[in-house]
C-alpha cells in the first residue's frame, strides 16, 4: 500500500503550484483553494448514466467526458463531474474552458456550496453556455439547470424537476430522474439474502 502524499501547506494556490503534485493526485483548484476529492460509488455512478444520457444525441463535432480538469485561470482548475467540450480535446489535460459548451457536478455531502455557489460562478465568468446541478442527497434526484444569462457573466436558473427532465441544450438530451432515484434507492439498500 502506498502512502498518501505530504502536501505542501500552501494558504492560496495557483495553476503554477500544481505542478508540484503528484501526476496522478486528482484535484481541483477553486478560487486558490485545493481540493483532492474522494468520490463515492454512488457519486461515480450517478456521474456515468449522465455520460449516457448525453452521449445518446451527441453531435460529431462535441465530446462527453467524466472528471476533467478545466484550466480557467490562475486561480481555477475546476474538474467537473460531466463535461462536454469540443471535439479535438481527446489527450489534452487540462482542457481549455473555452471549449466547454457544458459542465454537470453531481452534488456530494462535502461539495453543496462549491456545486452550488463557488463553481457556478468560476464556470459563469468562464463562459460556459450551460451548468446542470444534479442532487442525489434528496429524497427524491433534482436536476437544476442553468444557463447563460444576458451579459454572460451569471447563470440564470432554466429546470428544477426531480421528474422526466428533458433539454434542447446543448442538443435534445433527457435524463430520467425518477430511474436514477430508484437506481440510487438500489444502490444504498442493504444487501439482501
Amino acid at each position: 500500500m502506498t502512502a498518501a502524499p505530504i502536501l505542501p501547506e500552501r494558504h492560496e494556490w495557483t495553476v503554477d503550484d500544481l505542478g508540484d503534485l503528484p501526476k496522478d493526485l486528482p484535484y481541483e483548484l477553486i478560487n486558490g483553494r485545493l481540493i483532492v476529492p474522494s468520490p463515492t460509488l454512488l457519486h461515480q455512478d450517478m456521474c456515468v448514466e449522465l455520460l449516457l444520457a448525453l452521449r445518446v444525441n451527441c453531435p460529431r463535432e462535441y465530446q462527453v467526458g467524466i472528471d476533467l480538469s478545466m484550466r480557467v485561470d490562475r486561480r481555477n482548475e475546476p474538474r467537473p463531474d460531466v463535461v462536454v467540450v469540443r471535439r479535438g480535446n481527446a489527450t489534452r489535460s487540462p482542457l481549455p474552458v473555452e471549449d466547454a459548451l457544458l459542465a454537470v457536478e453531481v452534488v456530494s455531502p462535502t461539495s453543496t456550496f462549491r456545486d452550488m455557489y463557488d463553481k457556478a460562478k468560476v464556470y459563469a465568468h468562464a463562459g460556459v453556455r450551460s451548468y446542470w446541478v444534479v442532487d442525489p442527497l434528496q429524497e427524491r434526484i433534482t436536476l437544476t439547470e442553468y444557463a447563460l444569462g444576458p451579459g454572460g457573466r451569471d447563470y440564470e436558473q432554466i429546470t428544477h424537476t426531480e421528474d422526466l427532465f428533458v433539454t434542447e441544450s446543448p442538443w435534445k438530451v433527457s435524463v430520467d430522474l425518477p430511474a436514477l432515484t430508484a437506481r440510487k434507492n438500489d444502490l444504498l439498500a442493504p444487501e439482501g439474502p
